[in-house]
C-alpha cells in the first residue's frame, strides 16, 4: 500500500470535495516547483490520472490509497436505472376484488356522510382494533387520506352511557 505524505494527503482529500474528482485548484500553500514535484509523485504512485492539459484528476488507486471505495462509474448508474425501470414498467399493478370487504369499506368511508366503526363492523364483522388498523394501512399504503369527525352524543351510547363516536371519511 502507498503511504501518503501529508502533502499528497491533503491533495487527495481535496480533490474528493470537487465533482469530476480534479486536484484543482491545489490548496493554497502548495505553489510553484512544490507543487510539480508532489503532482509528479502523485502520477508516479498511480494515484491520479490526466484529465487533460496541464489538470490531474484523482483515481481509483487515489480513493483506495485514503481507504475508500472509488464511486461507481456513470455508466453503472444508467445501467441501474434502466434496470429499475425495466422492473417497474413490469410491475402489475394491484387491484382490489369488487366485493372484498377491503372494496366495500372504502366505498362506506367514500359516501358523502362516511362511516362509523359500527357501520364498518356491521359490514365485515371485523372488531374495532381491526378497523383502526385497516383505516392506518389505507392511509399509508393505499394512500387515501381520511379525515375522522368526532360527536359528542347526548343520549346513550353502546354501553348505555353518554359518549361519542367517529366518523370517517375518504376526502380528496
Amino acid at each position: 500500500m502507498n503511504t501518503l505524505t501529508t502533502t499528497q494527503k491533503t491533495i487527495l482529500e481535496a480533490a474528493l470535495g470537487h465533482l469530476n474528482g480534479s486536484i484543482h485548484p491545489l490548496p493554497e500553500h502548495i505553489r510553484g516547483g512544490a507543487a510539480r514535484k508532489v503532482i509528479e509523485s502523485l502520477l508516479k504512485k498511480g494515484l491520479i490520472e490526466e484529465d487533460g492539459p496541464q489538470t490531474w484528476r484523482i483515481n481509483e488507486a487515489g480513493f483506495r490509497a485514503l481507504g475508500l471505495e472509488p464511486p461507481k462509474p456513470v455508466e453503472d448508474f444508467e445501467a441501474d436505472v434502466a434496470a429499475a425501470e425495466a422492473t417497474l414498467a413490469e410491475a402489475k399493478p394491484r387491484r382490489s376484488r369488487e366485493n372484498s370487504k377491503q372494496a366495500q369499506v372504502i366505498a362506506l368511508l367514500k359516501r358523502p356522510e362516511g362511516a362509523t366503526t359500527a357501520q364498518i363492523a356491521e359490514v365485515t364483522g371485523w372488531q374495532n382494533h381491526s378497523i383502526r388498523g385497516f383505516l392506518s394501512i389505507a392511509k399509508k399504503k393505499l394512500g387515501l387520506e381520511i379525515t375522522a369527525q368526532r360527536t359528542r352524543t347526548a343520549g346513550p351510547n353502546q354501553g348505555g352511557s353518554p359518549g361519542s363516536y367517529s366518523t370517517y371519511r375518504v376526502t380528496g
